[in-house]
């Protein structure tokens, strides 16, 4: 699954344009990982086009999607979900996080998250 190119398509069109399917229920664990993987993602995104408030951060384009590949395939098996539920689940998370302060407010978690995926 790719990192950035699952999101560029909600970054494409204003949220209000774009309705994304619901999302199939998933464990509260499950949901902290396709939220955080849709937060790297984003960042990378911004970091990339040297956003400021977004620069702050670690470099999320590596490892970022690497938590993002992980994250996703582990939630696809347990969750026994198929590309495109876990792209729809993506998608809504990504969605939430898009106004403003949102990504900072979960990105101390999701950067614990990330170390302690890493170790």
């Amino acid at each position: 699954m790719k990192f950035l190119p699952v999101l560029a398509l909600l970054l494409a069109a204003p949220a209000s344009a774009q309705v994304a399917p619901p999302p199939p229920p998933l464990s509260l664990e499950h949901r902290m990982l396709l939220r955080c993987s849709a937060a790297f993602a984003l960042v990378a995104r911004w970091q990339q086009a040297g956003i400021a408030e977004f620069v702050q951060y670690p470099p999320l384009d590596e490892r970022g999607r690497e938590f993002f590949v992980r994250a996703s395939a582990k939630v696809m098996d347990e969750a026994k979900l198929d590309r495109e539920a876990i792209q729809a689940a993506l998608v809504v998370e990504a969605q939430s996080l898009l106004p403003p302060g949102a990504v900072a407010a979960i990105m101390p978690a999701c950067l614990s998250a990330l170390e302690a995926s890493e170790q």
